[in-house]
């Protein structure tokens, strides 16, 4: 009987590990044309941002750009057509992942390790369950957790500004940019 046990054992340590081989080939390279396109509307997009941050809000307690944009710049500008890049995405899911964040700082801010836990946890879920699903939202969560007292202070404003707002910006550049070349389309679907 031990024996059968641990030749079970065994062959379910195989099958486990078999599926790490992965189970098809690795996507083809983009065009060179693709590759520019995608700088160039990244480059667009972050600046938009960045600018309205360093330029415009200087001085002011707000702020504009945050990491997980820069994650959102890969997606809606250089994997334009992933249902994880689309306009319900992208601001949904850094909004709701916002608003969550905060809460969980608010709740658990006196055990900081939680408080991240919980937020990006609770984003990622929240996001599957409302279908706007933007991997960059987990970040956004996390950012006002592990933020500086600066972007403590924000509370709630931080859902508006900077992630409200500053996906709203990344996203007006993502449909005028992503539409002038021929070869792009953007978006493929609103809801």
């Amino acid at each position: 009987m031990p024996m059968s046990f641990i030749a079970h054992g065994d062959l379910m340590l195989k099958n486990y590990l078999a599926k790490m081989k992965g189970t098809t080939q690795s996507p083809p390279m983009v065009s060179a044309r693709e590759i520019v396109l995608s700088w160039v509307g990244s480059f667009l997009g972050i600046a938009s941002v960045a600018f309205l941050n360093f330029k415009l809000l200087n001085g002011f307690d707000l702020i504009m750009i945050i990491g997980s944009f820069g994650a959102s710049a890969v997606l809606i500008y250089g994997a334009i057509k992933s249902p994880l890049a689309q306009p319900r995405n992208l601001v949904g899911g850094h909004v709701l992942s916002a608003f969550v964040g905060v809460i969980a700082f608010k709740l658990f801010h006196a055990e900081p390790w939680m408080a991240a836990s919980i937020a990006v946890a609770t984003s990622v879920a929240l996001m599957h369950a409302t279908k706007t699903l933007h991997p960059p939202g987990g970040a956004t969560a996390l950012i006002f957790v592990i933020g500086s007292d600066q972007i403590h202070a924000l509370g709630f404003m931080y859902v508006l500004v900077p992630t409200g707002a500053g996906a709203l910006t990344m996203l007006l550049v993502a449909l005028i940019f992503n539409n002038i070349s021929s070869h792009r389309r953007y978006p493929e679907f609103w809801l």
